[in-house]
């Protein structure tokens, strides 16, 4: 019988993710205390510049995200954690992204039980509002997913532990719906860091999604996490098989999903590298690789991102990117230039 999935949320709001340390509420943010209820957010308003097909060029100001959270600690060992986006730009009406309870004792077996984060990918789970570009990777997007799901996740680790894992049984179902099958997805991640500024990660997925009974599913992921000083460098790759039906789109980036018919093989990957200057200001440079079916040639879709970030302040954050897309064999008009602004509270 095929199990289901695992998650892992995001990491701390305070930490740039610069490491993939734990969190007592397995969250984007963290409770000042066990005194009653935390309210945060952020909000990310931005102006955003396309090319079409057509050759009529756009240009918008959007809501990429409106989020706030209420989290929590309960004597003894409990914490909760519920977030919610208001942006209709995304969803078309406010939805539950995060919404679950976590039992934190024991260092190397907590428990989160409630719908969270996949726990497959580094970039997925890092935070929205920690994210060195504007964007998740196209990879992640359409392979890590769904981004959020129902389950129940042991993991383990502390802020000074040099291993982490996370292992999950999960829907691996559309969010918001019940799951269809009798078998549940088994999800996991592991990341060890030799060194102080070295990490090095895998992560897996494997069972069933839908009523169809031919429908199986299997992830399998390496990431890689260089910081030294100021400077930044993440990679990651994504491999994936899925047989019978299987879905595109989704992810973070509220892009509608899609449903087919058929297996197929898929795969992709990201590296980024930046440095944080003295003035505040952080270049990135981003490439991007996926391939929508390994069987095809002349099929892989290629994103490089030219960004730059500066910080304000410890809560306001400028981003803005440029994001030339090329696809191998037949490229269209489809670049972007985004402008966001973020701020937390």
């Amino acid at each position: 019988m095929i199990k289901k999935s695992i998650s892992i949320l995001a990491l701390s709001m305070l930490i740039i993710l610069t490491s993939v340390n734990i969190i007592s509420a397995q969250g984007c943010m963290e409770a000042s205390s066990d005194e009653g209820v935390s309210i945060k957010g952020y909000i990310q308003p931005q102006w955003e510049y396309w090319q079409t097909t057509d050759g009529h060029d756009a240009n918008s100001f959007t809501l990429n995200r409106a989020r706030i959270a209420a989290l929590g600690s309960i004597p003894y060992d409990v914490s909760y954690f519920v977030m919610i986006d208001f942006s209709k730009f995304k969803s078309g009406s406010p939805w539950i992204l995060d919404a679950f309870v976590s039992y934190t004792r024991y260092d190397w077996a907590k428990v989160t039980f409630g719908q969270f984060k996949s726990p497959i990918s580094l970039e997925q789970n890092t935070a929205c509002q920690s994210l060195h570009t504007i964007y998740r990777s196209k990879v992640v997007n359409e392979l890590a997913g769904p981004q959020r799901d129902m389950g129940a996740m042991l993991f383990g680790g502390t802020a000074d532990s040099k291993l982490h894992y996370y292992l999950a049984i999960m829907n691996d179902y559309e969010r918001g719906y019940e799951d269809e099958n009798i078998a549940k997805s088994v999800k996991g991640r592991v990341t060890f860091s030799p060194l102080e500024f070295l990490q090095v990660g895998g992560s897996f997925a494997y069972g069933k999604t839908g009523a169809n009974e031919d429908n199986k599913k299997t992830r399998l992921g390496g990431e890689l996490q260089i910081k030294y000083s100021n400077f930044l460098f993440q990679g990651e790759y994504l491999w994936a098989d899925d047989s019978g039906d299987y879905t595109t789109g989704g992810g973070c980036d509220g892009t509608p999903i899609e449903f087919h018919t058929g297996g197929v093989t898929r795969s992709g990957f990201f590296a980024q590298a930046m440095y944080l200057t003295q003035w505040n200001l952080q270049p990135v440079f981003k490439l991007e690789s996926y391939d929508a079916d390994v069987s095809i040639d002349d099929n892989t879709e290629f994103i490089t991102t030219y960004g730059i970030n500066y910080f304000l302040n410890d809560w306001t954050r400028i981003q803005l990117n440029y994001r030339y897309r090329a696809e191998h064999g037949a490229e269209i008009p489809n670049d972007q230039v985004v402008l966001q602004v973020q701020v937390k509270f």
